[in-house]
């Protein structure tokens, strides 16, 4: 069951869950960006927001998808977005430039920047991001 902060209005997986309390428009996060990056947006939150008990948020910097916890998070940069998601074990290989140890999970970053560089390796890592919790 989730809740939904009074002060945000953002909705968590968790009564009184610590978060950044801040009305964020999503559209304020892609103002200045390539329109080639809200289709690619677009497009993962078409995939991702219909599974079972996903919550999406914003903040100032990105936005947040919760099951439990939070398990995919897409920052709008200048040029790209930075998809970080999580997974059991490491993921040296591209497209993931980067995949550190955090606790007992890996976090794991992926940047794209045209919509012709989604591929279905990327729903598979989401889905066992979103599978972990």
């Amino acid at each position: 069951m989730s809740w939904t902060c009074p002060k945000c209005e953002r909705e968590l997986p968790k009564p009184e869950q610590r978060h950044y309390c801040a009305r964020v428009g999503l559209d304020t996060l892609f103002k200045g960006r390539p329109a080639e990056l809200v289709l690619v947006f677009d497009k993962i939150l078409a995939e991702v927001a219909d599974w079972e008990g996903v919550l999406v948020g914003t903040t100032p910097n990105c936005i947040v998808f919760t099951r439990r916890l939070t398990f995919l998070v897409i920052r709008p940069m200048k040029k790209e977005l930075d998809i970080k998601f999580y997974s059991k074990v490491p993921q040296p290989e591209k497209p993931i430039f980067k995949s550190i140890a955090v606790g007992n999970k890996f976090e794991n970053h992926i940047r794209i920047s045209l919509l012709d560089e989604l591929r279905p390796a990327l729903f598979n890592y989401l889905r066992e991001s979103y599978q972990l919790l």
